[in-house]
């Protein structure tokens, strides 16, 4: 060990100089011997000293306890103690807010050298755990998730202050409380709290990735969707001790990613289904009718009579106002299990599952038509509305979901060309006109 500077508290004389000359031996640089608590703390604050040897006693005036406690604390050198007795050290320990190094007297060389090398090793140790302390904290206190870490039965012992924003729990108020109670996790799915998680980790000794069907319930009984996972913490043998929860918001993230299916799969305007979600839904019926022979559905294509015109003449705000009055309207005659999407412009499709035959179909259709008779009102102007309306049904021989489409366009395009504001139920004859209209 290398050369330290040493201060000696010691009031009498005599044992004051040997324990000098002692030091000196050893090669150290001892101070100026002080007799007194001011005299010592004036010196600590010259010489900065490396450690202080220091004769506590319990008895007389002088505040030896509250001495050893600042320059341990406030000036952060350690002190080692000489004693005649290890009662005393005991007696003086119940004082202060950390234990003391100490050696018996009478003293000798070797063995005060060996006290203090453990003094300075044990307080380096010491600060570079405090260090070690710190710098762990500012990294928890840094990172944009929430952290919460548990002993071995699910109690916490730790916050960092994400988690005390996201749960409304302090630290001090949490700590050495059940991590259920404070993270108090519902599954949105079924509505079943979920209490078992940490200590499912802590069981198995493997990481859980939370469900991000997990909602939070703050402590002010605020709902916030989280995600993130629960991880064992062991100790260098491998030994567990604990659990570290990770988690953040996810709020945010969830609605963005429900907008962008709700954007891929409905309409911006009407609130209804587009094309892509309409085929995937006659898709799924298609393939369930090839399992199910006596199950039948019907596709109706409709398309907005005179719509070009509205749009020409009020404007598309207007034109805008007027589908999406028609999109509610079409929704009105339809059963909750039937889809109604809109697939561009003036032109919509329906899916009409469970029906028993083409009755209910047309039952359907005409039920549009009177929906569309009423008049909508543009400014000051009435305009009254219809529709062409083409039905394809499932008893068909089809070979694609598509095909039903197809074939109830022809079947639209076909009432358009008879006049309008009517219905026409594909057969092979709509084929037969179409292709002829196309030579």
């Amino acid at each position: 060990m290398c050369r330290l500077k040493i201060l000696v508290v010691e009031y009498e004389k005599k044992k004051a100089l040997d324990i000098k000359k002692l030091l000196q031996n050893l090669g150290h640089f001892v101070s100026e011997i002080t007799e007194d608590e001011e005299g010592a703390v004036k010196k600590m604050e010259e010489i900065n000293p490396n450690l202080v040897l220091f004769n506590i006693s319990l008895s007389g005036k002088k505040d030896d306890v509250k001495l050893a406690d600042v320059i341990m604390n406030d000036y952060q050198v350690p002190v080692l103690s000489l004693t005649e007795r290890y009662s005393i050290i005991k007696k003086i320990e119940r004082k202060l807010t950390e234990s003391l190094n100490y050696i018996n007297e009478p003293v000798a060389e070797q063995d005060l050298q060996i006290a203090i090398e453990m003094a300075v090793d044990k307080h380096q140790t010491k600060k570079q755990f405090q260090e070690q302390q710190q710098n762990f904290m500012a990294i928890l206190k840094s990172m944009g998730c929430a952290v919460m870490l548990t002993d071995t039965c699910g109690c916490i012992h730790l916050m960092n202050p994400i988690a005390e924003e996201l749960t409304g729990w302090t630290q001090e108020e949490a700590v050495t409380k059940n991590l259920a109670e404070i993270l108090s996790l519902v599954d949105k799915d079924t509505g079943i709290l979920r209490k078992d998680l940490a200590t499912q980790v802590i069981q198995t000794g493997v990481v859980l990735n939370l469900p991000e069907t997990l909602t939070l319930i703050a402590k002010d009984h605020t709902e916030i969707q989280i995600g993130g996972n629960i991880a064992p913490i062991r100790d260098d043998d491998g030994s567990l001790i604990g659990a570290v929860v990770v988690f953040q918001d996810i709020t945010q993230r969830k609605q963005t990613e429900a907008q962008l299916v709700r954007n891929a799969f409905y309409d911006a305007l009407t609130g209804l289904p587009n094309r892509v979600l309409f085929l995937e839904r006659l898709s799924q019926v298609f393939e369930r009718r090839k399992r199910r022979n006596n199950e039948n559905y019907a596709v109706l294509f409709l398309d907005v009579d005179g719509f070009k015109g509205i749009n020409d003449t009020f404007g598309h705000s207007a034109g805008d106002n007027f589908l999406i009055e028609i999109a509610r309207r079409l929704e009105s005659c339809l059963r909750s299990a039937d889809t109604v999407a809109r697939f561009g412009c003036d032109e919509f499709a329906i899916l009409i599952e469970d029906i028993k035959d083409l009755s209910d179909t047309i039952n359907v259709a005409q039920r549009i038509q009177e929906a569309l008779k009423s008049p909508i009102y543009i400014e000051e102007y009435k305009i009254s509305i219809s529709a062409s309306i083409g039905i394809a049904l499932s008893c068909s021989n089809y070979e694609q979901p598509e095909s039903l489409l197809r074939d109830a366009d022809m079947a639209m395009y076909d009432a358009k060309q008879q006049g309008k504001a009517r219905y026409v139920v594909f057969n092979s004859q709509n084929l037969y006109q179409m292709n002829r209209r196309k030579k």
